[in-house]
């Protein structure tokens, strides 16, 4: 049971490994303050939020597998997504990493909303998740062709003086 009284069930371990390695791996001293690798290779620019962002795919699709409704599906391809664009920014995205916890997030969606593995999962609810994975894909190479054109502007439509 969590906070609020609702049955939890057991997710696959390798899938919470995953979360933990992504959002919670590295812990600083005195503060028992959290951040994994999504926020370290997130300093690299666009790179690093692209990298990050295939792992975060495949814990939406668990969520399907899980037998997670549609509309929790909708909630955790959100909490990707906003971890994406918001993470694209420099410094203010840099930030927002080591705080916003996507995976994490998503992780505890499965848990308390997830009628359990194998259970409910239909045809229909694949194509959601695949239609949601298309829109999140769009919206990453969207932002990788809008960082091309600012610094295509930046550097070759102003002079260097």
């Amino acid at each position: 049971m969590d906070k609020l009284g609702r049955k939890q069930i057991e997710v696959d371990k390798k899938l919470d490994d995953l979360s933990f390695y992504l959002d919670g791996l590295f812990k600083v001293p005195g503060v028992g303050w959290r951040f994994g690798l999504d926020a370290l290779i997130g300093l690299i620019p666009n790179v690093g939020d692209t990298l990050t962002f295939l792992p975060s795919m495949y814990i939406l699709v668990a969520g399907v597998r899980y037998g997670v409704p549609k509309i929790t599906l909708l909630r955790m391809a959100f909490n990707i997504g906003l971890d994406y664009v918001v993470g694209m920014v420099p410094f203010i995205g840099d930030a927002f990493d080591f705080v916003w916890k996507a995976n994490q997030q998503n992780m505890n969606l499965i848990r308390t909303r997830a009628a359990g593995p194998g259970t409910g999962t239909t045809t229909s609810d694949y194509v959601f998740v695949f239609g949601l994975i298309a829109l999140l894909i769009f919206l990453l190479f969207g932002s990788i062709i809008a960082s091309g054109f600012i610094l295509y502007w930046v550097f070759l439509s102003r002079p260097f003086i």
